[in-house]
């Protein structure tokens, strides 16, 4: 049986179902962001030197979060609330769509930090958020990162990701995990991910070009043994981890290869970008 593979299709799942060996998918930008993960598996999601597999995203949103059901608050002292997210581990809560100013606790806290009205904290498993006075959970357009990771890429061979924002998501927004090789990522944002923006390992080989990572939990490149990693003309930013944690692999920075992570990365040419 024949497959028709030119049409339009509703998920990105679905176009990667039908796709082959050096296909392109080529997203819509709409209004909405695609609510999906996604994962490039295997010889059909890769391609040659001359013909990459691509997804180009035309500018569209890949996002993982999940509004915080109302009812799922329960009051813990005064103004703070917590409630218990389906998934451990990292986390990140929103607040009208964008991150919301978190507090570290400490490991060894009996008990959430100090927390100032619309602040957050992740302790035990748990979101804690402070309300404003007169004001419940149910108050707030809060949301929190529901899927796990954006990309998936897991032995794969000659791929580009273009132009495409990965947001939301509880653990990474890309993650090369075994033997992503030649992965090019042009263009791409990676914002708002409970654990990284990018995270590299198991002899994964990826570049990355022209892209921002920003507002990550835990670091916004994270790169793990085995790996190679050539950063050119990207943002690393601080603002909320640091830019890259080195916990093994080969980075290089342009050309000069580099050790034992960054604060941040800013090339010259793009300081103004911001996420």
């Amino acid at each position: 049986n024949t497959v028709d593979r030119s049409g339009p299709v509703q998920t990105i799942a679905k176009a990667l179902w039908l796709a082959a060996s050096g296909d392109a998918i080529v997203l819509a930008k709409t209004d909405q962001p695609y609510r999906e993960s996604i994962s490039l598996v295997g010889s059909r999601h890769s391609g040659t030197a001359r013909q990459p597999f691509i997804i180009r995203g035309n500018g569209a949103i890949l996002d993982g979060s999940a509004p915080v059901p109302p009812g799922a608050w329960e009051n813990h002292e005064g103004p703070v609330f917590r409630f218990r997210p389906p998934q451990m581990g990292a986390q990140q809560l929103f607040l009208d769509d964008r991150p919301a100013t978190r507090v570290f606790a400490g490991r060894s806290a009996g008990g959430p930090p100090a927390l100032e009205p619309r602040q957050w904290c992740l302790l035990d498993g748990q979101i804690y958020f402070c309300v404003e006075l007169t004001k419940l959970p149910g108050d707030y357009k809060l949301s929190y990162a529901h899927d796990q990771t954006g990309i998936t890429l897991f032995h794969v061979d000659h791929v580009l990701i273009a132009d495409l924002t990965v947001q939301a998501f509880q653990l990474d927004g890309v993650s090369l995990q075994n033997s992503a090789r030649n992965v090019s990522l042009v263009g791409v944002t990676c914002r708002g991910n409970g654990r990284s923006g990018i995270a590299v390992g198991g002899a994964s080989l990826v570049n990355i070009d022209r892209s921002l990572l920003g507002n990550n939990g835990q670091a916004q490149l994270l790169t793990l043994p085995y790996s190679e990693t050539h950063v050119r003309d990207s943002h690393l930013l601080s603002n909320t981890a640091p830019g890259w944690v080195d916990q093994g692999g080969r980075v290089y920075l342009g050309d000069k290869r580099v050790e034992g992570g960054l604060d941040e990365f800013h090339p010259a040419a793009n300081s103004e970008k911001k996420p």
